[in-house]
């Protein structure tokens, strides 16, 4: 009886055993799998509210799948993130550019989550700040915006922003028309994003002004932090603006702002330069005066800076509303930074940019969306600036008084109406309140500003002079060659050549018998992914008429239509519009190439033969 009782004791202690072996097994093997164990605050990137781009097949029925281009470890996105495998794709991508004026199907294909390089000096990481810094309320406004760059401005702040200082997110919903901006929004915020983001959602379009106003009224941080809705915020981006304004609650502080590429979304550090405006009152970047990076601080210190864009800058919840919010009479979007940044300096605050804090920005090539009626609103706020700030420097005749003459050439209504002369006579609304605000407040003329704030500041003869290309991220050095050869089709074994001379501006390129002798015949590869025929001209191809055939243009060193991958997989890539380079089909004997979806066909494959 005792060995019967053992036994049976024996298996038990074995089947118990077994059961916690393997309840461990699942437990911690479930617990590393991607994605698990995050916070409330940090969803997974794969979710069903994810509307991630699916994986597509190409027509010889090849995997393109994102397994290879996803792989972008740290911060490299691969360059062939955009390509296009299908019909699907290509309509992505062209309403992606038709509706928000960036690659979409490279936003999509990103998804909410990504590394960033850490754009910062060096010195800026070993800086430390205080522990009590005020709590921040984030705006973002947005109309229209793509969800998944939405979405990924709220993680990039999310993933980078400390908890305790991070109060609240509020999303402003300017009154949006796309469908995913409308119940998907509203789930995944309501799912995905645990309380910490409140969605406002306004009856009627607003615009950005009177919505950054809306997004304030419900913000109870101490710092609002207004950001635009297609950016993304770097390493430690937060800590450097909110201590300025810890010191100095009458500052106004901004980041410097890096520079993500609406065709590939690859994310570039800017120069560091500070704002200001041309008379025509439209905003330009400045180069910094040495004076302002000689401080103990050096080139991470603060720099004073007259005007600012306007996207993305940070300031006291009180002072926002002690100064006067935004010029309510102000409609949809258009002067309205000028019109802050001045009313900042002229009543007794400053304006700073903060080099240790980085944000992305996707740069757009236009806005693509207008204003309700088509309404100019940039000339109707502009008028408004002009008439409430800028005093005599808007008068309509000069003066003979020889002390204020440079006041006079400065800004008056005939230069501005000789730019605009449409504008003349227009009404711009009741500007009784504002003129209130600015003698409540106390506010210095635009005469102090200038001489104080903004010195550099000279008439032009035509009174709109064209500013310097500050945001290129290129220097002077000209890119070094990877491979020189033959550009060779491996379909027809004939090599690409110029229809007419390499030299000619705007020719066509074909195919003919490859001549090793001929150095019309040699391209060169560059590290700007540049094709360069005989050290001459650059292939490159249209970003608005995509069936365009391709062409030899004159380098321009920005990438976009003279972008090109070319691989191991033996595809001519080009990167801005998607599409892969290829034999017309039927292959003709006049040689026509053109671009086409990537089918990794032998129609599309090259080799640069030395």
């Amino acid at each position: 009886m005792a060995s019967v009782t053992l036994r049976y004791f024996c298996y038990g202690c074995l089947f118990t055993s077994a059961t916690w072996s393997l309840l461990l097994f699942l437990y911690f093997n479930l617990a590393n799998e991607p994605g698990r164990g995050r916070t409330p605050l940090q969803p997974r990137n794969n979710g069903p509210l994810q509307q991630q781009q699916p994986i597509t097949k190409g027509p010889t029925g090849q995997k393109a799948g994102l397994g290879a281009l996803l792989a972008n470890k740290g911060a490299e996105l691969s360059p062939e993130m955009g390509m296009i495998f299908s019909e699907e794709d290509q309509r992505l991508r062209d309403v992606g550019y038709h509706r928000h004026a960036f690659n979409v199907l490279i936003s999509s294909r990103l998804g909410f989550h990504r590394e960033l390089p850490d754009t910062r000096d060096s010195q800026c990481r070993d800086k430390v700040y205080p522990l009590d810094l005020p709590s921040a309320s984030i705006v973002i406004c947005f109309f229209n915006e793509a969800f998944s760059a939405l979405l990924r401005t709220v993680h990039s702040v999310l993933d980078r922003t400390p908890a305790y200082l991070l109060h609240e997110i509020i999303l402003v919903d300017d009154h949006s028309e796309l469908e995913d901006l409308k119940e998907d929004l509203e789930r995944y915020v309501r799912e995905r994003l645990q309380g910490k983001v409140q969605l406002v959602r306004n009856q009627k379009r607003e615009g950005l002004i009177r919505g950054r106003m809306i997004g304030a009224s419900h913000a109870t941080g101490e710092v609002l932090v207004f950001l635009d809705s297609h950016c993304e915020v770097n390493e430690a981006w937060l800590q450097p603006l909110l201590s300025p304004l810890q010191k100095d609650q009458r500052s106004v502080v901004c980041p410097v702002i890096d520079i993500i590429s609406a065709d590939t979304l690859t994310y570039s550090p800017s120069p560091i330069v500070r704002g200001g405006f041309n008379w025509g009152l439209h905003f330009k970047w400045d180069p910094v005066p040495p004076s302002e990076l000689n401080g103990p601080e050096g080139t991470t210190g603060a720099i004073r800076s007259p005007t600012m864009a306007g996207g993305l800058f940070a300031m006291n919840r009180k002072y926002f509303n002690e100064l006067g919010q935004y010029d309510a009479g102000m409609d949809i979007w258009g002067g309205e930074n000028l019109e802050i940044s001045f009313r900042i300096w002229m009543c007794g605050g400053q304006l700073w940019i903060i080099p240790c804090s980085r944000v992305g920005h996707i740069f757009r090539k236009r806005r693509p969306y207008g204003s309700p009626g088509g309404q100019d609103t940039m000339a109707h706020n502009s008028l408004r600036l002009a008439h409430v700030w800028m005093d005599d420097y808007k008068k309509t005749k000069p003066s003979t008084d020889s002390t204020s003459c440079f006041l006079c050439l400065s800004f008056n209504q005939e230069q501005y109406f000789a730019l605009r002369p449409e504008l003349r006579g227009r009404a711009y609304g009741d500007i009784s309140e504002r003129l209130a605000l600015r003698k409540r407040l106390n506010c210095h003329s635009f005469r102090w500003y200038l001489d104080n704030v903004y010195p550099e500041m000279q008439l032009n003869a035509n009174g709109n002079k064209q500013q310097q290309q500050l945001f290129v991220n290129k220097s002077l050095r000209r890119p070094k060659v990877l491979q020189r050869g033959r550009l060779c089709n491996l379909a027809t074994g004939q090599c690409l050549v110029a229809q007419g001379r390499p030299s000619q501006k705007g020719g066509a390129v074909v195919l003919r018998p490859c001549d090793p002798r001929d150095p019309e015949q040699e391209w060169s590869y560059d590290e700007d992914s540049e094709l360069v025929l005989a050290g001459l001209l650059c292939l490159d191809v249209s970003e608005v008429r995509t069936s365009d055939p391709p062409r030899l243009m004159k380098c321009h060193g920005s990438g976009g239509s003279q972008q090109w991958s070319l691989g191991k997989s033996n595809r001519l890539y080009q990167v801005s519009v998607g599409q892969c380079l290829s034999v017309l089909q039927p292959i003709g004997p006049k040689g026509y190439v053109a671009m086409a979806i990537c089918d990794g066909s032998q129609a599309q494959q090259w080799q640069l033969e030395g």
